[in-house]
């Protein structure tokens, strides 16, 4: 199964390292980012999660609420999260998902019909409020994930949802925008009256008050 964007994120009752859920239900009105990582005990998995759990603030600060999965036990993800204390210097305060039956993996395509079926692909989903997945990001074994960048799209999402802008490459929270094309010119002097800049007539950067 692949996850398109604009989908409803498939829904499910999992164990966790915090007790059992049922994914909806514990998303509540909140963002979300589910991301699964290949196996616990691994190198590369292991500065993730302590990079996530040091994210606490800023992800409190947007509403999200973040998850992990592997297919690994519960027991073991418990194990494994002394190992990241203590190499990371973050304690792993958000749930793991433990998926020994792989069906969490399944509904979300993460493992490769091609590759080790005991082995999750590395991917990230953005989920907002509605249910939705909003973002798709799946990396190589070898190359870490950048949860700065998971960040900067979920404050690109949260604005967009709420103005008619759209943000432009690189992008971050303080640089102009783009007015949305869908907002004619006589409509954006209402939206905008601080004025903007038209470097084409499709190409229209504002800076928002702060």
């Amino acid at each position: 199964m692949t996850i398109q964007l604009g989908q409803i994120a498939p829904d499910f009752e999992a164990d966790t390292t915090q007790g059992r859920i049922r994914f909806h239900e514990w998303l509540g009105d909140s963002w979300g980012v589910l991301f699964s990582h290949p196996k616990d005990f691994t190198p590369v998995c292991t500065t993730e999660l302590g990079a996530v759990a040091r994210l606490g603030p800023e992800w409190k600060k947007r509403n999200v609420k973040v998850i992990g999965l592997s297919v690994d036990p519960t027991e073991s993800h418990r194990a494994w999260e002394g190992d990241i204390a203590e190499t990371q210097g973050s304690a792993v305060d958000f749930p793991m998902i433990s998926d020994a039956d792989r069906h969490v993996s399944g509904l979300y395509g993460m493992v490769h019909p091609e590759a080790d079926p005991l082995v999750t692909v590395r991917t990230v989903y953005v989920i907002d409020p509605n249910k939705k997945v909003r973002l798709t990001l799946t990396y190589p074994p070898s190359a870490g994930r950048n949860f700065d960048e998971v960040l900067r799209v979920i404050d690109s999402l949260q604005l967009t949802d709420r103005s008619k802008v759209t943000t432009p490459a690189n992008w971050k929270p303080g640089d102009e925008v783009i007015i949305a094309p869908s907002v004619n010119d006589e409509a954006a002097r209402g939206l905008f009256p601080q004025g903007w800049k038209a470097l084409k007539p499709y190409l229209r950067m504002v800076k928002l008050p702060v």
